[in-house]
């Protein structure tokens, strides 16, 4: 071979280098952007199947992955559990700072709900689907519809579904909804409040009044109407300053007009009640009704100071259609003063008539 021939021989060599160079190249570069596919070496078992004959895998470090009908890699084994939940997404968990914490992905790895929860369940009632979830943060929960979507605006403290029945808890209600195809309904609520020192509690349990109303909405009016109780006795503006109000809200303390009174006590709250009333507003208009058991403090007309004793009624009004718009409209006692107690007659003002003595004989 002489000298020309082995040039052209090096160069061809060398172009068939680059050339399988930037085969290996192409083949690699598509393989990481479809997946790529599953090796006998990588896989250890395969897991669970979805609608379109998707499949969960472990590999040989014991972490989870996915791969479609062809075996093409569609979410790398970098998962500690996953599990199908439908809709193009499954729940799945990872181990961070020691702690195993689970949220959920779609088919493509992408985190849909964050790594936050201890537990995820999965419900179910008739075809209506749904999910709980609990934080590990401070075990508080969130409900999840079938697609991954948060339902009912917010976390609850502790949740638990049994026999149709949803029981979700805050700092300050008990709430029960039913569950059916449709969804969610909410039952009945136990709400609790406070004002001054007394505990108050109202259990609500219209279906329709609760059919226009939701969890944060009871809380805000049962929460308003304790800081106008406090307001009422004290006349200390500060008790209303973070109650969200709808234009100019009239809140009347319990007898402003009575100077002989020198003290209010309240000594407990009862007969709580809320209820729909009637507006010319075009909206939903609700009044809460709220008995304060009071003593109070005056002087009779001689400058004495005496004790009353007795139940006062208040009503606290409020509007909205939900709690973005939900304000107070006002709030008063319906009596404008108390019944005193009638004093008793003194000798000089004894209206009994006279019996005149008998005359002597």
């Amino acid at each position: 071979m002489n000298k020309h021939m082995k040039l052209v021989v090096s160069a061809l060599f060398i172009v068939i280098i680059l050339l399988a160079v930037a085969i290996t190249r192409f083949y690699s570069d598509t393989g990481k952007s479809t997946g790529g596919g599953i090796t006998k070496s990588d896989e250890i078992q395969k897991l669970g199947t979805d609608s379109d004959g998707n499949r969960i895998f472990k590999d040989s470090s014991g972490l989870y992955g996915i791969v479609d009908s062809s075996d093409r890699i569609l979410v790398s084994a970098e998962w500690q559990s996953l599990d199908f939940m439908g809709s193009g997404l499954c729940t799945a968990s990872k181990t961070i700072k020691g702690k195993n914490l689970k949220g959920c992905i779609d088919y493509e790895g992408n985190l849909v709900v964050p790594l936050v929860y201890s537990s995820i369940n999965r419900h179910r009632s008739g075809d209506f689907t749904f999910y709980t979830a609990e934080t590990d943060a401070d075990s508080s929960c969130v409900v999840y519809s079938e697609n991954f979507v948060p339902c009912l605006s917010r976390s609850w403290d502790s949740c638990s579904f049994n026999d149709g029945e949803l029981v979700l808890t805050s700092d300050s209600g008990t709430y029960i909804y039913t569950v059916s195809g449709s969804g969610f309904s909410l039952k009945s609520a136990h709400l609790s409040g406070q004002a001054l020192g007394a505990d108050f509690n109202v259990d609500i349990n219209s279906r329709i009044l609760l059919s226009k109303l939701n969890a944060s909405m009871l809380e805000e009016m049962i929460a308003d109407t304790g800081k106008y109780i406090e307001f009422a006795f004290t006349g200390s503006s500060e008790y209303i300053s973070g109650i969200k109000t709808s234009g100019v809200a009239i809140f009347t303390p319990l007898f402003p007009d009575e100077e002989n009174i020198t003290a209010k006590e309240l000594e407990g709250i009862s007969d709580i009640y809320l209820y729909s009333v009637r507006s010319d507003d075009g909206v939903p208009h609700y009044a809460v009704s709220v008995t304060a058991n009071t003593e109070l403090t005056y002087k009779d007309e001689t400058g004495k100071n005496q004790k009353l004793t007795a139940p006062y009624k208040a009503i606290v009004e409020f509007r909205g259609n939900s709690e973005n718009d939900l304000a107070a409209v006002s709030g008063a006692f319906i009596l404008s003063k108390p019944e005193y107690p009638q004093s008793a007659p003194t000798a000089d003002e004894d209206d009994t008539p006279e019996i005149p003595a008998p005359e002597a004989d």
